[in-house]
């Protein structure tokens, strides 16, 4: 039997590459976003790929999901992202709510509805995205470190609350990856700083990058469990270490 995979966030970036992936290797995809006119684009590019619209603020929205599938194998928790760079003193409460909105109860609401279906195949795989910003805090990064050490915190948890089931729980966390929206959404459109960011960095990680490692983890033989997988480009040996040209 064909085994189903959804995939959040898969309008862009990472998302999209993973769906893009994840059908390359045989699943049925459900690629899932707010923006169905970039989805659309990608099923009808990607055969095995199935557009649905998805947001994950909305437990109406994640609930017509959930309705609209007849199995559940693999749950990518892509959606998420970074807003902002201001210190934790002039933080902006409603740009916190938004990533903890977004990266952690998003997360969450995906796996309440989708949990029994990935027990139910008796091999589920349930994949969250996180961050090394999840792993290590840095300045100016107060409300999506916040976010992302609760989702690693979900995802270990969940591990545990889980042993003896048939599922296994997958953290993988990026470092610095260039794709066309994170940064330019986390400078609010400011391209000019977005650039900054991967200004002389000799390649940084893709999404195409990320994919390859998310689809390594789904594939694994079932008594296989990646707890965690760190990715980083070569350049980067840590949070605060990045070799530039």
């Amino acid at each position: 039997m064909d085994r189903t995979a959804v995939v959040t966030g898969a309008s862009s970036g990472i998302g999209e590459a993973t769906a893009r992936r994840l059908a390359a290797e045989g699943f049925d995809v459900v690629a899932a976003a707010r923006r169905r006119d970039r989805l659309d684009k990608l099923a009808a590019e990607v055969p095995g790929v199935r557009a649905v619209t998805l947001d994950v603020t909305s437990q109406e929205s994640v609930d017509a999901l959930a309705a609209s599938l007849e199995r559940c194998d693999v749950l990518v928790n892509n959606a998420g992202g970074a807003i902002g760079l201001e210190s934790v003193a002039n933080g902006d409460v409603a740009d916190w709510q938004r990533m903890y909105d977004t990266n952690v109860l998003g997360s969450l609401r995906l796996t309440k509805a989708l949990l029994p279906r990935l027990v139910a195949s008796g091999d589920g795989v349930l994949v969250m995205l996180t961050s090394v910003a999840g792993l290590v805090s840095y300045e100016g990064g107060g409300g999506y470190n916040a976010a992302k050490h609760a989702q690693t915190a979900m995802t270990e948890v969940l591990r545990l609350e889980l042993c003896g089931e048939p599922v296994r729980i997958v953290e993988v966390a990026p470092g610095m990856v260039h794709t066309e929206e994170f940064s330019l959404n986390r400078f609010r459109g400011d391209s000019a700083a977005a650039d900054r960011v991967y200004q002389g960095v000799p390649d940084p990680l893709t999404a195409d990058d990320v994919a390859d490692a998310i689809a390594w983890c789904v594939t694994r033989p079932a008594h296989v469990n990646v707890d965690r997988l760190v990715i980083r480009p070569r350049a980067q040996a840590a949070q605060h270490k990045i070799h530039r040209v």
